[in-house]
């Protein structure tokens, strides 16, 4: 039974380790990334061995994303979640909720805005490009780490200093906490009343997926057994094709002909 999010990234390492979990699409840019089950375990690892050894993130710690939607994004978010810390998300472009918090990443375009929210406070702030082969900042000359440049160096397994606890915060929406534990059930639960099943693969844009929140976007279809098509600045001339292409078998917060959409009855 998982008890927390890493569990569910770990059951689909042994469902099936090389065929694609998570593929993410730029439409502005053109950008396709496919990630399988084993690739985005690496970056979990990675990324949860960066926090943990340069950040001392672990069970208690608070972690900021001021990220967009992005397949780091979810990488971030299942290794704070490794960590057993808590994700404190400022997605919808309010810095300022940053403050407090033990660590905050931040998308480079982004950095200006939370160095200044943070002011003197003794935050570790780390800088994203989000460049499609994991690439570093260019042209940033601020006080924050490159996350990209170091996260490379840190080890492909990631073992934690102190297990997670299953009643330990895990994510904070507003005044509200959900801990490690909620966040797995809600996560089943909610794949249940979509209609989510295993071997689904789910198309959602972003704009779906940032107001949905993580356990929508993220979570649940790691509960289901399903793997996810992930589309930024989505051009909805090329859903259809999109769709048929990556053999997607629903969508969430998208209409295309011919695919189911979840949520929605027959």
């Amino acid at each position: 039974m998982p008890t927390s999010p890493a569990d569910l990234l770990a059951a689909a390492l042994r469902r099936s380790p090389a065929t694609p979990l998570l593929t993410a699409y730029d439409d502005a840019t053109d950008e396709r990334v496919e990630l399988s089950a084993a690739t985005l375990a690496n970056w979990v690892a990675k990324t949860a061995n960066l926090l943990q050894d340069e950040c001392d993130v672990g069970p208690g710690g608070t972690v900021a994303l001021a990220l967009p939607v992005h397949w780091q994004t979810a990488a971030v978010l299942l290794a704070t979640w490794s960590c057993g810390a808590a994700v404190l998300d400022t997605a919808l472009e309010d810095e300022g909720r940053a403050v407090g918090a033990d660590v905050v990443l931040a998308a480079q375009d982004r950095l200006p805005a939370v160095q200044e929210a943070l002011g003197e406070a003794a935050t570790e702030l780390w800088g994203l490009s989000l460049h499609p082969l994991g690439l570093g900042m260019t042209g940033y000359t601020g006080p924050a780490r490159d996350f990209a440049a170091e996260v490379r160096v840190h080890g492909d397994v990631f073992f934690p200093h102190q297990q997670p606890d299953p009643d330990d915060p895990g994510l904070l929406v507003g005044e509200a906490a959900l801990t490690l534990g909620s966040l797995t059930a809600a996560a089943g639960e909610l794949a249940g009343r979509l209609g989510l099943g295993e071997g689904d693969r789910v198309l959602v844009d972003d704009r779906t997926a940032e107001e949905a929140g993580p356990v929508a976007w993220l979570l649940a279809p790691l509960a289901a057994g399903a793997s996810l098509v992930l589309c930024r600045n989505a051009d909805p001339d090329r859903l259809a094709a999109r769709a048929a292409t990556e053999r997607v078998t629903a969508t969430l917060g998208l209409r295309v002909d011919g695919v189911r959409q979840l949520g929605r009855p027959g």
